[in-house]
């Protein structure tokens, strides 16, 4: 018996099984078409006398139900034509809560979000112990909460641990979620899920079964709704975001009240934060995210990749480890590595010490001596290169020394073996001058810290062949790396982003905004860190270098600081802040401002700042320096940190309006 393409009932006797698939995709969600199924199988219930206990069961082997469809939330733009929907889908759900009969929740996979309120409805659920078996409400990391019940059913059902479920978008496996009161029983691994819900549903019919119900204490919610709120801050450096806050709120309001009455408050709530900018920028980073999780997704399907058996890297410096770290850790291959000798035991030393505390974290099932002994060092270019499948160069930036070191290594390894740099700023096309078969050579630019950051910039010389990409995009995934695609061009993407951000920073230094308020307008706009820290951190005279390489002229504040011998805190002891992180006063006359600090406003400086990025992130696109607006937020979420429920400088400039300000229309 079907209701669709979707939903299937079929009959045990008067036990009714509900199997959810929707066809050709991974995962189920709550699809407009799944909701008009689901509508009619209510209906049907609410009607039929002769069923007894119903059993809901996912088709898909490794997902019971992923919740919400976020492009169908994302097209909402009306605050009334998303109230009128949120309230025909709760009261959609309420009716499966309300049923005569009693329900059961075979959970097998993934039961998050929405899909764990559907599960919640049910009178009892039973979850299948496998690795792939989670559940939780992740809703959070994507701007929004849960708007589907979820903030308060949960707590209802397990207690103020829930709110941590909910704030934190953390998953339970199947063990744990019995602990805590989300499933009442588990099937083995090696278990027939179905056959025990039939049992389980059978004893409830019976009264046999024991359902832990407990009564919770929410005394505390007051205390507990606001220590959660100033930790929800915290963790985001400040910034007060929709989501999470409203999650706060509806289950410490809701939890007082009866649960329609609850409900009635998340609804608002939900269509306040849903609307939001920052819930449509978290959508679209998440969106990004699924795009960029599977590189191979970007190869056509008949490539046959190059088989990756051992590789090389040059260089051991801190690039070099971590690229070391990355291929021990994913791949597990020999990888030979060259270094003048001093670095090599140094280089060796680190690359353990990293990997010790990843198997110590369980990050890794393997331990680190096992990898260590992969590696091979060497101080030459050696027969140990010959049977090299890849080789990635992170030598020193100088052109000159690197293509030697290229000349020397295309006379060692097969003529099909793929060579990379890590350079951030060389022109690709420039060093492939010096390589045998040019087309098998490409920018491979990782980001520092290497086995920390996950994006890779694939950068294309003018000879660089689609292969030689596509094995390169292969190899990113084997490394778990995030890849985004370009053309040779000066600091490629993510450093040709950052330039004319810290130019026009340089600009606001000259007018006389103090160093302090510059970095704390862009740690309120929600990076990590500001400009002026990021300069002392990375290496004042590593920025005055990659200035200089790209041909720009180096502002005179800058060419003051590096004359005065000041190469950044860290590095040297003497950069623009001293050691406890307040800026140097001795810095402040090389800044060379001598009037009253400009009392500029945040957000102006925050204005100031961002449009650096759009307006240099669409001219990349213009010049075909990418293929697409969508590499450009790739590349400044995962390469620089940028605040993720903004969901990139092109998507953010589109949803505040700046894009139409600039360009007179939205880019996306």
């Amino acid at each position: 018996m079907g209701f669709g393409t979707i939903i299937k009932l079929e009959m045990e006797g008067e036990i009714g099984i509900v199997t959810y698939d929707i066809p050709g995709v991974p995962v189920n969600t709550w699809s407009p078409e799944a909701l008009a199924e689901y509508y009619s199988l209510m209906d049907m219930l609410e009607k039929d006398e002769q069923i007894k206990g119903l059993i809901i069961r996912s088709g898909k082997p490794n997902n019971f139900h992923a919740g919400g469809d976020l492009k169908f939330l994302e097209s909402f733009t009306s605050r009334e034509a998303m109230q009128a929907w949120l309230d025909e889908f709760q009261q959609g759900f309420n009716r499966l809560a309300e049923l005569k009969i009693p329900t059961v929740a075979a959970i097998e996979g993934a039961c998050l979000g929405g899909g764990l309120e559907f599960a919640l409805l049910c009178t009892a659920r039973i979850a299948k112990d496998t690795n792939a078996t989670v559940l939780g409400q992740p809703e959070v990391l994507v701007g929004l909460f849960p708007g589907g019940g979820g903030t308060q059913r949960l707590p209802r059902l397990i207690g103020l641990p829930a709110l941590d479920l909910i704030l934190s978008g953390k998953n339970l496996t199947a063990a744990k979620a019995l602990e805590v009161g989300v499933v009442d029983r588990l099937t083995p691994a090696e278990g027939d899920l179905l056959a025990d819900a039939r049992q389980f549903v059978k004893e409830i019919i019976a009264g046999k079964a024991e359902l832990n119900r407990p009564v919770h204490d929410f005394s505390r919610i007051d205390e507990i709704a606001e220590l959660a709120r100033q930790k929800t801050v915290k963790v985001s450096r400040g910034r007060e975001l929709p989501g999470p806050l409203a999650a706060i709120k509806a289950v410490q309001e809701g939890i007082k009240l009866s649960l329609q009455e609850g409900l009635e408050i998340e609804k608002k709530l939900f269509v306040e934060v849903a609307l939001t900018n920052e819930a449509k920028g978290s959508m679209n980073t998440f969106f990004l995210k699924t795009m960029t999780d599977k590189p191979l997704s970007m190869v056509p399907r008949d490539f046959k990749a190059k088989p990756v058996k051992k590789a090389a890297v040059l260089g051991f410096g801190i690039m070099g480890r971590g690229i070391v770290i990355d291929i021990l850790r994913t791949m597990q291959i020999p990888v030979v590595v060259k270094d003048m000798p001093e670095s090599l035991e140094a280089g060796k030393k680190f690359v353990k010490k990293i990997l010790d505390g990843m198997a110590e974290k369980k990050k890794i099932k393997i331990t680190a001596d096992e990898l260590m002994q992969f590696i091979t060092l060497t101080s030459e270019i050696n027969d140990d290169f010959k049977d090299a499948d890849i080789v990635i160069e992170a030598i020193t930036e100088n052109p000159q020394i690197k293509t030697e070191v290229y000349k020397e290594l295309c006379c060692v390894v097969p003529s099909d073996c793929i060579i990379c740099s890590n350079t951030s700023s060389i022109p690709i096309t420039k060093l492939a001058q010096s390589v045998t078969n040019p087309e098998r050579f490409a920018g491979a630019h990782f980001f520092s810290p290497v086995w920390l950051m996950e994006l890779l910039e694939i950068v294309k010389g003018e000879a660089t062949s689609q292969e030689t990409v596509n094995n390169l995009l292969c190899f990113a995934g084997a490394i778990k790396k995030r890849p985004i695609i370009c053309r040779d061009n000066p600091g490629f993407v993510v450093n040709a982003m950052i330039l004319p951000y810290f130019l026009k920073v340089y600009d606001l230094l000259e007018q006389g905004v103090p160093i302090e308020k510059i970095d704390r307008a862009m740690m309120q706009f929600g990076f990590p860190v500001g400009p002026i820290r990021l300069i002392d951190e990375i290496g004042i005279d590593t920025h005055y270098n990659a200035l200089v390489s790209v041909g720009v002229t180096v502002p005179p504040i800058l060419q003051r600081i590096i004359d005065d011998g000041r190469t950044g805190v860290k590095k040297s002891g003497r950069g623009i802040f001293l050691a406890d992180g307040s800026v140097d006063p001795e810095v402040l006359p090389l800044i060379g401002f001598k009037g009253e600090p400009l009392n500029m406003p945040m957000e102006e400086i925050q204005k100031i700042l961002f449009s650096q990025f759009v307006m240099r992130g669409k001219e990349l696109v213009d010049e075909g320096i990418v293929d697409n607006f969508k590499s450009i937020d790739v590349g400044v979420i995962w390469g620089l940190g940028f605040p993720a429920e903004k969901g990139g400088p092109l998507k953010w400039a589109d949803l505040t309006g700046l894009s139409t300000e600039l360009f007179g229309n939205k880019i996306y």
